[in-house]
């Protein structure tokens, strides 16, 4: 676990003593009554989320130890379920919607709220963050946790969450995605670096996700450069492909003083040297990119990590940064990129990995542009239609071509909702390129074009 900044210990050590000496806690103290203890939540809970949204953005690998310093009981509990519905939510979950190991903060800071002496009204808000965490985990850890409570109220109350209804697989897939919707807008995810190979498997997969979230949402990932630099260096973990994915995030998205570039370019230099079949290592990983709907391998991204390597090296990884270079930098509209990609793409096998990830390429051009067209703009999806014979062509490739239908009929469905006259010259133009283009394309066949078209009659309501 990250050491919180004296920084963020201070204001939190500032915060519990306002706690324990306001005239609200005296008074919740001498009334009992939970009025009191809401006017606390209402007074405290705010400051310490100001604290806890800027350790997240700024410093993420301090959340735990953020955490477990609000366990504490001078904070009387405050934030305390927040902490829990994020304890629940950050553990990895396999196919079958079950941790894939057991959570250990989960379950500290349940404790903590059941040792707390505001149990009784934490609970209130705590219900369905305890049922989810124990329908993801072992029936043997959540028996196990239970019977470790020595006061008798709370293990019934605790034994209470545990529901029959999550028991099948299904259900707690439905369960589980209801419950993340609440926290959609809260920024909770951590992660820890590995220090030893061992670790580095089973901490890997949370990682990677981590970066990606922090890559998603663009927040400054300064902080994580130190961990990153370490990783790198740590040379029981090189020509892994561990290594080689967190490598290539890292050189990919982060924007790099000159002297933290020089250090990755060297250790990917390295690896690419000694690990065998990098090349080809590296391409499915540029493919598995460009299939996640989380992350977006972009142009930037790719001239990014490009310049970082040597393209003197002969090898596939070097061809194909060379084509994306004069792709990105020169266009895919233009007419020498096409020359370009159509002798490079003949050189490889169609359904090698290579020419896989070329397409890739060309495809996050048509749906960057597709994909964010406004209706209006329709005659800019016409004009970017004129590519699809070039491109379809050079690669004589199905899921291409299905890929852009697709994304076209997409669009078009959008069209059709905006333009319901049809007698209105943006639904008569859609028409007239659709029944044209869509069917030079082989998107659709005549018959289908006229059923897109056809008018829907309502049916009359029969008489009684």
């Amino acid at each position: 676990m990250y050491e919180l900044d004296e920084n963020y210990l201070d204001q939190l050590e500032d915060i519990a003593s306002e706690i324990q000496e306001s005239d609200e806690l005296a008074s919740y103290l001498d009334e009992e009554e939970e009025e009191f203890y809401l006017r606390l939540k209402e007074m405290f809970e705010p400051k310490i989320n100001l604290i806890y949204d800027e350790v997240a953005a700024k410093a993420p690998l301090q959340l735990i130890a953020l955490e477990t310093v609000l366990l504490n009981p001078l904070f009387e509990g405050l934030f305390l379920p927040k902490i829990l519905g994020h304890s629940v939510l950050r553990g990895e979950i396999n196919e079958k919607f079950k941790y894939v190991r057991p959570q250990n903060h989960f379950k500290e800071v349940l404790l903590a709220i059941c040792n707390s002496a505001n149990f009784d009204i934490l609970k209130k808000r705590i219900g369905q963050s305890i049922q989810m965490g124990f329908a993801l985990s072992s029936d043997i850890w959540v028996t196990n946790l239970i019977n470790s409570i020595t006061n008798k109220r709370v293990r019934y109350y605790l034994q209470g969450q545990k529901l029959d209804r999550y028991r099948p697989m299904d259900a707690r897939k439905t369960g589980y995605l209801r419950y993340l919707k609440q926290f959609t807008n809260d920024n909770y995810h951590t992660a820890e670096f590995p220090e030893t190979v061992s670790e580095l498997k089973v901490m890997f997969s949370p990682l990677k996700n981590f970066l990606i979230y922090r890559i998603r949402s663009r927040w400054d990932n300064t902080s994580l450069i130190p961990s990153l630099k370490a990783f790198l260096e740590n040379k029981s973990f090189m020509n892994t492909d561990e290594y080689l994915q967190i490598a290539f995030l890292y050189g990919s998205f982060f924007d790099l003083e000159e002297a933290d570039s020089k250090h990755l370019a060297k250790h990917l230099a390295a690896i690419r040297k000694g690990m065998p079949e990098f090349d080809e290592k590296w391409l499915e990983f540029v493919l598995e990119l460009h299939k996640r709907d989380d992350v977006k391998l972009d142009p930037q991204a790719d001239l990014r990590i490009s310049a970082l390597l040597d393209k003197s090296v002969k090898d596939q990884l070097s061809e194909f940064c060379t084509l994306t270079d004069l792709i990105h930098n020169q266009g895919y509209m233009n007419e020498e990129v096409h020359e370009a990609v159509r002798v490079f793409y003949s050189r490889h096998e169609g359904l090698s990995i290579i020419n896989e990830c070329v397409r890739a390429v060309i495809y996050g051009y048509f749906h960057r542009l597709i994909s964010n067209l406004e209706e209006r703009a329709y005659p800019d999806f016409f004009e970017e239609t004129k590519l699809f014979p070039v491109y379809m062509s050079i690669f004589a490739n199905q899921k291409f071509n299905q890929d852009l239908k697709d994304l076209s009929m997409n669009y078009v469905t959008k069209l059709l909702k905006k333009f319901t006259d049809k007698r209105g010259k943006d639904y008569q133009d859609v028409k007239k390129f659709v029944s044209t283009a869509f069917v030079d394309f082989k998107f659709l066949k005549d018959k289908e074009v006229v059923e897109l078209f056809k008018t829907r009659r309502k049916r009359k309501k029969q008489e009684a």
